[in-house]
């Protein structure tokens, strides 16, 4: 029974990856096989500094979605049936939408005669244009748009698997709705946190469609570098190491975090 999902599995993905593994080997010294693609990218500043920022472009729109998920899900344990039906709906729109038109509503948005702009100082609020595009704040801000679902679910899912009980007897012992929250309901639900952070981190570091569009060239990110080696400089054994650089730490994150906190524990 295990056969056909096996043989689906090599064909859609082991014997892709395997090529690009092939691909990221060659370039060698004499045609042959070798690790110049990877000396390429390890030995170059711009590419380690395009790598950290990244890193830091992920983990800012990853701490940007927790912080904006928690109170949502949290709310959404609270709420009757009809009130979570709208506001999941709300949640789960975007996730209908393309990607490329969301990115493009957040440029009419936040360009420097943008709506936003244009509100601000109306209200006097501003004299100046703020700058929110073509730097890393509107990259951020766009990607946690797209992401903040991906945040939500899992910490939905956690804070409703907590026994309503255990808040209760909390409640019976004396302990005040902050007390509760801090000792039952957020010790409980940081598995559900702990995921979501890592569906949103791993997600974000191979964005491409909103660093392109949102931060233009001043913000560059490893997809752009992958899309920039094979479209426009054809060099495909770089562009193969830098995609599976950032293969290989994403796998380390995956282990780190099964190894920390244990992946089965997550979906409990």
């Amino acid at each position: 029974m295990v056969g056909p999902a096996l043989v689906l599995l090599i064909a859609i993905y082991l014997y892709p990856l395997a090529r690009l593994i092939l691909l990221s080997l060659t370039g060698g010294a004499g045609g042959g096989l070798g690790f110049d693609a990877y000396h390429r990218f390890l030995e170059s500043s711009v590419y380690l500094a395009v790598l950290l920022r990244t890193f830091r472009i992920g983990l800012m729109v990853t701490v940007v979605c927790l912080v904006a998920a928690y109170p949502v899900s949290y709310v959404l344990t609270r709420v009757g049936a009809v009130a979570l039906r709208i506001i999941m709906v709300l949640v789960l729109l975007p996730l209908w939408t393309s990607i490329l038109v969301r990115t493009y509503a957040w440029m009419v948005l936040l360009q420097a005669n943008g709506v936003l702009n244009n509100l601000l100082r109306r209200l006097h609020v501003i004299d100046e244009p703020l700058r929110l595009m073509y730097n890393e704040t509107g990259v951020v801000i766009g990607m946690a748009q797209v992401l903040l679902p991906f945040a939500i679910l899992p910490i939905y899912a956690s804070l409703r698997n907590i026994d309503p009980r255990l808040p209760a007897a909390a409640q019976v012992m004396g302990a005040g709705p902050w007390r509760r929250f801090r000792s039952v309901t957020l010790p409980l639900s940081l598995p559900g946190v702990a995921a979501a952070g890592l569906l949103v981190f791993v997600q974000a570091l191979g964005f491409f469609i909103t660093p392109a569009l949102l931060g233009g060239s001043r913000v560059i990110t490893l997809a752009m570098v992958i899309e920039t080696q094979v479209v426009d400089l054809l060099d495909w054994s770089l562009a193969s190491a830098v995609a599976m650089v950032l293969l290989v730490v994403t796998v380390v994150l995956v282990i780190g975090f099964d190894r920390l906190l244990g992946l089965d524990k997550v979906w409990v």
